[in-house]
């Protein structure tokens, strides 16, 4: 056991230091100067040395060597499990291409921040190019021989492939365009929101929803960015959001899909943090958290009724007439530009959007230069409609700036997983509409929390869903649950 615990002490230490990186990319997002970007790239270039250094250290790989596999329980089993590929990942990659990396992704948030608010693509296509080839780069270095999407893939979602996410989405695709082609005829047309919603209100608002969605304020803060998300695990998880005066649901529906991920991290077994086992097992998993969260709970009729009054309240008004216009505003399927935006029937047609076009960028079949013009493309084809700003199009997401390619389709790999999810939930907690009327999620959150938030990274991805379902994922549910759900909203 001597090998194992030297292992572990040692991991722990690089966990730490993978936090305090974390931490600055959030500071970089919400509070750092503008003026002190190039000097935070150098620092984020700095410590990825460090942490390449450590992940590659040759001491790492003696100690697996040494260690008695046997002689462990399920939980060191899954420690190994963990450390053994992020070991062999690391030592493919130069340490070099690593530091290089971290650098151009910080500088590249930056970058994209001003282009998206000037509209300005040209601003942006050079900084991409350099990310897309470096990633080009990490793909070949990690393939193995492999398809090179499937080697990105792999840091979010381990076992998925790009052949079965596509076949999926193929399966998937018509379901979803068939039920909006009905929507669209159908007689019925919610009107959105419509007033004046203060950001402070907002703010408030927010926060109240993220307390009753069991979100823990000693361990956690509320903060807004250009686009939200959320950082750390353990016992320091951020979250951030958005204000729009003019629409306030952006505000209440990304705090709750920021929420989900947040109660995810801090609903992790404490025994497991500073260790590999301590965050969530993939990104697959940890959307279906925030997307039940947020749809399936958060836009549920029952919870509507809550959230109206509590808009009268806070607001004056709701922006909607009553109860029954206010759950249909929330839910109103329309052709929108933003993804975070989007209804549920429309949002994984914008994710497989972005899956197809990031894997011609990573195979070399198309290039960022033509990447707008392939984007508005296929855009104008999927959803009838054209793009009519950068913005609203190709540079309205934060990813690819970031050098995520390869987590766009863990959304949608989340939405199926959270339609899983939800049946079993339903079947466990039969009170589950009347605490959403009462506008208190704690059940709900409590069964996610025992089923699957507490064994962060235990199991692999897919096992995890199918503990706490008792059945294997699929892609059913989730297209079960949109067919009733807008069925009935729309009269179909």
């Amino acid at each position: 056991m001597v090998a194992f615990d030297d292992l572990m002490a040692f991991q722990r230490e690089t966990e730490a230091l993978a936090q305090v990186m974390g931490r600055l990319g959030w500071d970089q997002e919400t509070m750092m100067p503008k003026g002190a970007a190039q000097q935070r790239a150098d620092e984020m270039g700095a410590l990825e040395s460090v942490l390449h250094a450590r992940r590659t250290d040759s001491r790492v790989g003696d100690w697996l060597a040494a260690v008695d596999e046997g002689a462990l329980d399920d939980v060191g089993r899954a420690q190994i499990r963990h450390i053994r590929r992020s070991h062999a990942r690391a030592v493919r990659l130069p340490d070099t291409l690593s530091a290089q990396l971290a650098r151009v992704t910080s500088r590249a948030q930056g970058i994209w921040a001003e282009a998206r608010a000037a509209d300005d693509v040209a601003h942006f296509l050079p900084v991409l190019t350099e990310v897309v080839r470096l990633k080009r780069e990490e793909a070949a270095a990690l393939a193995d021989g492999r398809d090179l999407y499937d080697a990105l893939l792999d840091d979010y979602e381990p076992g998925a492939t790009a052949e079965g996410i596509g076949a999926m989405f193929d399966r998937m695709r018509p379901r979803l365009v068939d039920l909006r082609e009905r929507i669209m005829g159908s007689a019925r047309t919610p009107a959105a929101l419509s007033g004046n919603f203060p950001a402070e209100g907002q703010m408030v608002l927010a926060r109240e929803v993220a307390s009753h969605f069991g979100y823990d304020w000693r361990h956690g803060r509320l903060d807004r960015s250009v686009h939200p998300f959320t950082s750390g695990s353990g016992t320091d998880v951020r979250i951030t959001t958005r204000v729009d005066t003019a629409e306030p649901l952006g505000c209440l529906y990304s705090t709750l899909h920021e929420v989900g991920h947040g109660a995810y991290e801090q609903g992790i077994d404490p025994a497991f943090r500073l260790t590999p086992l301590g965050q969530g097992v993939s990104m697959g998993v940890h959307e279906s958290q925030s997307r039940i969260y947020e749809n399936q709970l958060g836009r549920s009729r029952a919870f509507c009724g809550w959230l109206f009054g509590r808009m009268g309240e806070v607001f004056g008004q709701a922006g909607a007439g009553d109860a029954d216009a206010f759950y249909a505003a929330v839910n109103r399927v329309h052709s929108g530009h933003i993804r975070t935006e989007a209804d549920e029937v429309h949002y994984n047609l914008h994710i497989m959007l972005r899956f197809d076009l990031e894997r011609e960028l990573i195979a070399g079949r198309l290039e960022v230069a033509d990447l707008e013009e392939a984007w508005n493309a296929r855009f104008a084809a999927d959803f009838g409609v054209a793009v009519d700003r950068p913005a609203n199009g190709v540079l309205q997401d934060v990813h690819w700036s970031v050098g995520l390619f390869g987590y766009f389709p863990t959304y949608t790999l989340g939405n199926v997983y959270a339609g899983c999810l939800y049946t079993a939930l339903r079947a466990a907690v039969p009170s589950l509409d009347n605490d959403l009327a009462r506008g208190h999620a704690e059940p709900a959150t409590a069964w996610l929390r025992d089923h699957v938030q507490r064994h962060g990274g235990l199991s692999e991805p897919a096992a995890t869903i199918e503990r706490a379902c008792g059945f294997a994922p699929h892609e059913g549910p989730l297209l079960d649950y949109l067919d009733a759900k807008f069925g009935a909203l729309y009269d179909l």
